[in-house]
């Protein structure tokens, strides 16, 4: 890929976030039409779809890539329209709205609630439970790539190379157990319908606008104090997190496989912030120390599956200050990658 010094617009942000590698192109030609993609309205879905349809243009493929959400924001239903993308307006909860939309032997499931889970966990729990048995009653037999978490893990020492995909799951707090439930629902269905799946575990995907760089560049060019305790961190750039997911249908399979997705190597929160300091010409501010423990995965079955991501730390950073400088804007979406008792 040839990747630009600076990003200067969300255009220009947009258009490399959807632009397909030969490796995708040649996934498009392989899939059956319509893909489906569940949950389309979020933070990730819009450049996933996009990058899917313009994977099956260069592939000169009739598949039709079809967004479903509850497309909260009209704006965002639109660019998808213009993109090519066709739209369907649907809740994973409501079981008619889902027997609704088109038959699809390739789903893409996005769909997920997190932030909020501490004040009231009850809307977490029923969407990522009862939300994976919609999915999976109405598309069963067809293949699903299932958008999964890597907090479903619980904290390791930093000194490991990470969490394993075998590793037990014992995470603290609801919306990391209710994550768990989610998997543990998806493999059910998968065994009892055969239904081929895969489980991405990510954390955390990145664009400029959100991501664990971007907070830390905003708290140092605001002059505000970096937390230390979470010391070690993974981020993947979001146009390798979309590829990867689309790339899974090969991988889709009974019992379903599991799959780390993130950046092969961990990150110091010191040592980034110290990096982006010097780009910005700012210097960064800490308070506390690292803790033994840290959210940490091993990616080595994608790195055998997928290869390395395109776009690595360095070149984040270097976008992610210059973006920071210039007032480029955010979604004001925070991570809360810090979080360490479960309670987002």
């Amino acid at each position: 890929m040839n990747l630009p010094h600076f990003i200067e617009s969300e255009g220009q942000l947009d258009e490399l976030l959807t632009a397909p590698s030969t490796a995708l192109v040649e996934v498009m030609r392989s899939l059956a039409d319509p893909l489906v993609i569940l949950g389309a309205g979020g933070k990730m879905g819009p450049s996933l779809a996009l990058l899917a349809c313009r994977a099956a243009q260069q592939a000169q493929s009739q598949i039709r890539i079809i967004a479903v959400s509850r497309f909260s924001d009209p704006d965002s239903r639109l660019e998808l329209e213009k993109g090519g993308v066709e739209t369907h307006s649907a809740d994973v909860l409501n079981r008619d709205q889902l027997q609704a939309l088109p038959d699809s032997a390739n789903v893409v499931y996005l769909v997920g609630m997190k932030f909020g889970t501490s004040n009231d966990p009850v809307p977490t729990w029923a969407t990522n439970t009862i939300a994976p048995v919609h999915v999976c009653e109405r598309f069963a037999g067809s293949k699903i790539v299932a958008l999964s978490t890597g907090n479903v893990y619980p904290l390791v020492p930093i000194e490991t190379e990470g969490s394993r995909e075998s590793d037990p799951l014992t995470p603290l707090g609801e919306y990391p157990n209710a994550a768990v439930a989610r998997e543990r629902i998806f493999q059910y269905y998968a065994s009892r319908h055969a239904t081929p799946t895969v489980l991405m575990r990510l954390n955390y995907a990145h664009d400029l606008r959100y991501g664990v760089l971007t907070e830390l560049a905003g708290k140092i060019w605001r002059g505000e104090p970096i937390d230390l305790t979470m010391g070690y961190f993974n981020a993947i750039w979001q146009g390798d997190a979309n590829e990867i997911i689309l790339r899974s249908f090969a991988h889709c399979q009974v019992p379903a496989e599991l799959i780390n997705l993130t950046s092969p190597e961990r990150y110091s929160v010191r040592t980034v912030a110290e990096q982006l300091g010097k780009l910005m010409d700012r210097q960064p501010q800490f308070v506390g120390s690292e803790a033994p423990t840290a959210l940490l995965s091993n990616t080595e079955r994608m790195q055998e599956k997928f290869g390395m991501p395109q776009v690595g730390l360095q070149q984040m950073l270097e976008w992610i200050a210059h973006w920071t400088v210039n007032d480029g804007p955010t979604l004001n979406k925070p991570t809360h990658f810090a979080t360490r008792d479960g309670k987002y």
